[in-house]
Formats: C-alpha cells, sequence, structure tokens
C-alpha cells in the first residue's frame, strides 16, 4: 500500500511541476518559448502522469488497505498484486521515455490523427492490464468474504471500492480499443492512415467515465472516513449504496458531450448523451445531501444547537473537516461550469477554451485531489505504525492547496468566456486583444506557485511522519451509521444488477454511433507522426 502511494504522489509531485513550468510558459512573464513542441512534451507528460497514473494508483492502494481493514482478512493474491504494482511502474517508465525525447507529444487524450512512438501507447496499455489486476482481486477478495459471511452486508468501504474498480473495468475499454485497433496499427508502420473520428468516440467511452474513477477514492472518503473522523456518524449507509451503484450506472453512457463540435457524432446520439450527462448529477446531489446531514450530526453530537449551531460546534481544526469543506465548495463550482459543458448550445461558447481547464482542474485537482491528501493523512499512521504529529502544518497545507486553486482556476473561466484557447504554447500580450488577458494569466501563475508550495509540504509531512516514533494505534475504523443496518435488498449487496445496467446502457449510447462509423468508407485521414517528417 505504502508503495503505491509513496509512486503515486512522486508522480503527482512532478507532474504538478511541469503545470507550474506550461503556466509560466504561457504567462507574459516569459518571452516566446521558441520551440513550442517542448511545452506540448510538458503537457502530455502531465496529463497522462495525473490522468493515468497518478489516480490508478491510489485507487489501488486504497483498495487493498480497504480490503484488509474493512474486510479484517489477508488480501488474497498479494503476488499478483505487486506485479500488477510493476506493470504500472514499468508502463509509466516506457510511457514516458518516448514523451521526454519529443516522440510522443499527443497530449493524454491522444488527439488522432497524430500518431507518436508506439511505446508511449504500449507503457499506457501497461499501465491499464496492471490496474485490471487490482480489479479482478477486489473481487475475488470480496467474493471470498461473502462466502465466509453468507447472508451479511458487505460492508460499505468495500461495496464502494468494488463498484470503483468495475466502473474502470469497463471505462477503460474504451481507450484500450482506440489504441489497440486504432492507433497502434498505425505506429507500428502496419497503415498510414487512421480514423479520426472513430478513435475520438472511442476515447469519449473513457474520456468522461474515467473522472468518476478518479472521484471514487474521495467519495469513499465522504461518506467512511469524514464522519468517523469529525466524531460523528453516516446519515444513512443505504443512501451511500445507493449513490455508488448510481455512478456504475450513469458514469458511461455520457461521454459525447465531449464531441458536441465533432462532426461525426449525430445530434440524436449527443442529446442522448447530453441527458445522461444531467443524470449523473443525481449520485452527486445524493452525496451532498447524506455528508452534509452527517456532518451536522457530528456538529449536534458536540453540542451545537439550532439552525446554524452546529455549524460553529464543528472541530475545524481537524485536517480531515478542513479538506470535506474545502472539497464541496470546489466541487459546487466545478459542477456549476459542468453544467455549461453539457448544455449542446452553451457549450458552443466555451469549448476548447480556458474554460475548460479551470473547470477540469476545479473537479480533479480541487475537489479530488484534496481528499486524497485527506485520506493519506489519515491512513499514514496505521501503514507506518508512527504518528503523524504535524497537524498545524496539515492545515497550512490543504489551505494553501484550497486558495491556490481558487486563484488558479478562476481566471481560467473569465479569459475562457473571453475566448483564449487552451493547450496554446505562446501568447503575443503586445497585441491590444490579448493584452487585457495579461492580468489573469499572472494572477494563475501565482496560483500554481502556492499548489506547489502544498505539494511541497504535503510530501515534507508524510517524510516527517517516518520519521516519528513509533506509536501504539487503536484498530481502524470506518464511520458507523446513525440507523443500525438492517438485512439489504440483493441489488445493494452486490453489484450485477448495475453492472448490467451500464453495459447496457453503454451499448445502446455508443453502439449505433461506432457501427455506423465503422461502416463509413473512405473516413480514414493521413496519419501525422510525431517527432519525424511527416
Amino acid at each position: 500500500m505504502l508503495a503505491h502511494f509513496w509512486v503515486a504522489f512522486a508522480a503527482f509531485f512532478v507532474a504538478l511541476l511541469l503545470g507550474e513550468w506550461q503556466m509560466y510558459i504561457r504567462s507574459p512573464l516569459h518571452a516566446w518559448i521558441g520551440n513550442p513542441e517542448l511545452y506540448y512534451r510538458s503537457v502530455t507528460a502531465h496529463g497522462s502522469a495525473m490522468g493515468y497514473v497518478f489516480p490508478t494508483l491510489v485507487a489501488m492502494g486504497f483498495g487493498y488497505a480497504i480490503v484488509e481493514l474493512s474486510l479484517k482478512q489477508t488480501l488474497i493474491g498479494k503476488r499478483w498484486a505487486w506485479a500488477g504494482f510493476a506493470l504500472v511502474v514499468l508502463g509509466t517508465v516506457m510511457a514516458m521515455i518516448p514523451v521526454a525525447l519529443g516522440r510522443a507529444s499527443v497530449l493524454y487524450t491522444f488527439y488522432p490523427p497524430l500518431v507518436g512512438n508506439p511505446f508511449y501507447y504500449l507503457g499506457v496499455v501497461l499501465v491499464v492490464v496492471g490496474s485490471w489486476i487490482w480489479v479482478a482481486l477486489m473481487s475475488i477478495n470480496m467474493y471470498a468474504w461473502k462466502k465466509k459471511h453468507p447472508g451479511q452486508a458487505v460492508p460499505l468501504p468495500m461495496f464502494a471500492n468494488a463498484a470503483g474498480a468495475y466502473l474502470w473495468a469497463w471505462t477503460s475499454v474504451g481507450a484500450a480499443l482506440e489504441i489497440l485497433l486504432q492507433i497502434l496499427p498505425v505506429a507500428l508502420g502496419f497503415k498510414s492512415t487512421i480514423d479520426a473520428g472513430l478513435a475520438r468516440v472511442f476515447f469519449s467511452w473513457t474520456l468522461h467515465a474515467i473522472v468518476y474513477f478518479w472521484l471514487m477514492p474521495a467519495y469513499i472518503a465522504f461518506y467512511t472516513l469524514v464522519p468517523r473522523a469529525i466524531g460523528g456518524r453516516l446519515y444513512s449507509d443505504t443512501m451511500a449504496r445507493i449513490s455508488f451503484a448510481l455512478f456504475l450506472v450513469f458514469s458511461m453512457p455520457i461521454g459525447a458531450h465531449h464531441l458536441f463540435q465533432d462532426p461525426q457524432v449525430g445530434a440524436g446520439m449527443k442529446f442522448l448523451h447530453a441527458v445522461f450527462t444531467g443524470m449523473v448529477s443525481v449520485p452527486t446531489l445524493l452525496t451532498i445531501f447524506t455528508i452534509t446531514a452527517s456532518v451536522e450530526v457530528a456538529g449536534r453530537l458536540r453540542g451545537g444547537t439550532g439552525a446554524l449551531g452546529w455549524v460553529r460546534a464543528l472541530p475545524w481544526h481537524n485536517p480531515m473537516m478542513l479538506a470535506v469543506a474545502f472539497s464541496f465548495i470546489l466541487l459546487g463550482f466545478g459542477g456549476a461550469g459542468g453544467l455549461i459543458n453539457m448544455s449542446y448550445q452553451l457549450d458552443f461558447a466555451v469549448h476548447n477554451t480556458q474554460w475548460i481547464t479551470g473547470h477540469f482542474h476545479l473537479i480533479f485537482a480541487g475537489a479530488i485531489v484534496i481528499m486524497y491528501f485527506a485520506l493519506a493523512y489519515d491512513l499514514w499512521p496505521h501503514l507506518t505504525g508512527r504518528e503523524l504529529k504535524d497537524v498545524k502544518l496539515i492545515r497550512w497545507q490543504l489551505w494553501l492547496w484550497f486558495v491556490g486553486m481558487i486563484v488558479t482556476t478562476f481566471p481560467w473561466h473569465a479569459v475562457g468566456i473571453l475566448g483564449m484557447p487552451r493547450r496554446m504554447a505562446y501568447y503575443d500580450y503586445t497585441h491590444p486583444e490579448l493584452q487585457p488577458l495579461a492580468a489573469s494569466v499572472i494572477i494563475t501563475f501565482i496560483g500554481g506557485l502556492m499548489l506547489v508550495v502544498s505539494g511541497v509540504l504535503f510530501l515534507l509531512v508524510l517524510l516527517r511522519g517516518h520519521r516519528a516514533l513509533r506509536i501504539n494505534l487503536p484498530q481502524y475504523t470506518f464511520s458507523e451509521p446513525v440507523h443500525v443496518l438492517g438485512r439489504l435488498p440483493a441489488a445493494l449487496n452486490g453489484h450485477g444488477l448495475w453492472i448490467a445496467l451500464m453495459i447496457g446502457l453503454t451499448v445502446v449510447n455508443y453502439g449505433f454511433p461506432i457501427i455506423e462509423l465503422a461502416r463509413q468508407p473512405q473516413t480514414s485521414v493521413p496519419a501525422v507522426p510525431i517527432g519525424g517528417p511527416p
């Protein structure tokens, strides 16, 4: 578990530095870069590390911890777990070498008809295969527990953990199909053309649902760590299970809303995906209600009275309390921006602008990553047997990340509305139409510096924890519900129904456009190799 977390946080910090460098390059603080290809190397490495490596390893490490701590059984298949970890690390190295050499500057979304070095794609495939081993182990361990405890409710952390694993197993199929059927034949020299439209549809299968895979560890922390950490109880175990089940169902058939401006997908399919994109807000709203109610329970148990007296009674000095409050605020702003993106009409105004960058970072780097920090702080003493004494430093770290994320992302939204495109290496701020944007871009760079300092403090806290005195810790526990859990319906004690719905809706929402595009003649275009002659 420690191995997974440390490699994840190392990848995160390197990617964080690359992100800040990109903001500096784009700002008026730096002259023309000269070779913009260096910028796109950095963007590819930043996105690949943050999108594939960091959250996957956090989910895997947290998942293994959940098996042993919630099921109270030794992990079955530990050697396979190490094999999966080795594949993720090997794949990361394999992918990053061609990126560093300028042979795979295709961004983490691959951007066909751009085609990079095949080792980049093979590296990504190895990362995914390593994660599939984790998916299999989560299923095997839950099955073994259910066999030993017939009729009993699967502990909520494991139910949620398995839901995240199954979601990832299915959503990663889209990117795998794109790489295996579209990109690798070209990268390996078997073809010289690629169907960019079909490839983008395959990737949209993965592109948005992967966000909910990233969200799963954060949501598990919301439900199973926050109430216990702040001295309260979970308002509803049943509501939590419904939320995770609905994430399985509604996370998948929505990715085509990223293709609103793409001509190869018909308006009818775009409308269908827009509707389902709206539906994914249901489990999010259930989560906001349930966790807010759970926090209120904690406040009232601490003596809070009246309509808002419980808010003042909350343990605001507690890092977990700070983290969940910050995460909800960032999730609120990011979700509001997402409503704009899911609207076919409004998306035209912000498509491929810095607005998208701001929205994306509020959700992932804001609401999700800050809970990754919190769950690491919560687990670290139990993984190391040593105390994390730097509580004040932890609070500073969380505050810096929260404020830094707002300072970074809010100006992105503003300049996005004004039309500034994203993923551009350079802007001429002497131009009269671009000059008003200069101040906002400098502000984002300052926000990025705050994030880098916060990242340094995070690693410092964890490293100092390894050198602290050993302590005797009580048994690790997860949050208990307010009401004693009775006999659960089978649908909320397993995933079969929800997996069937997830696959069925995916077939309905993706089957038609994929089949139609595959049947179209002469839709391929010449591939554009990266790092070599065209």
